[in-house]
């Protein structure tokens, strides 16, 4: 029988991050989406309702942004489970094959649970991709944010995207990234449920505490 131990894993800096992003998607996306393609809602137009989802969706993108460039300083100072090596596993050949360990167990090619402490290999490298996919919502969103003031710090800063992509093609490009990560976060959800059954290591829970039960040859 394997013996488990309490291990301290997700420091607080983590988790702050994990629960901002989580609310900042989801207030962006709805007001993302109602800015698309707004409705009335009933509401009297007079009420400024665009202009508060408006303010709304740029408070959220703040704190997004805050966020996840916390979370990427985190990836450098933050403990083994929050490095920057987590999330690029395929620079080793051990990494690579824990990444091809988990594909086939998601896949069912193999009942072999790859029961790791912090993120598993295939997950690490998934995240790495998804917060590369965060800094182009992030650029393209502050560029069409500050067009409106072609004078701007932050236009000097993100105009140049414009080189890149008419502004149609920025304005999909930012609402086609919002569905992906609603996708993601669907798929995150079950992943992170299914380990915790599997591993027994309270995923889930950790998330909120920062601890997990872990082989304690771990």
């Amino acid at each position: 029988m394997t013996t488990m131990v309490i291990k301290y894993v997700w420091e607080v800096p983590v988790r702050v991050a994990h629960w901002v992003n989580f609310l900042a998607i989801v207030i962006l996306s709805v007001t993302g989406y109602y800015i698309g393609a707004p409705k009335t809602l009933g509401v009297d137009p007079s009420r400024f309702v665009m202009g508060w989802v408006r303010f709304i969706h740029f408070v959220a993108a703040y704190a997004f942004t805050v966020s996840v460039l916390s979370r990427i300083y985190w990836a450098f100072v933050g403990n083994s489970y929050s490095s920057w090596r987590a999330y690029v596993p395929w620079l080793t050949s051990e990494g690579r094959y824990r990444m091809l360990e988990t594909f086939r167990y998601y896949t069912f090619m193999s009942r072999k649970v790859p029961h790791v402490t912090g993120h598993n290999a295939l997950a690490g490298a998934t995240y790495s991709l998804v917060y590369c996919l965060f800094l182009v919502q992030v650029a393209t969103g502050f560029a069409l944010y500050a067009e409106h003031a072609p004078a701007s710090v932050m236009h000097k800063l993100t105009g140049w995207l414009f080189l890149l992509f008419s502004n149609q093609g920025m304005r999909l490009t930012h609402h086609l990234l919002m569905w992906l990560f609603v996708a993601f976060a669907i798929h995150h959800v079950y992943s992170a449920w299914l380990m915790d059954v599997k591993e027994r290591g309270g995923v889930m829970s950790g998330i909120f505490g920062g601890y997990k039960s872990v082989p304690e040859k771990e």
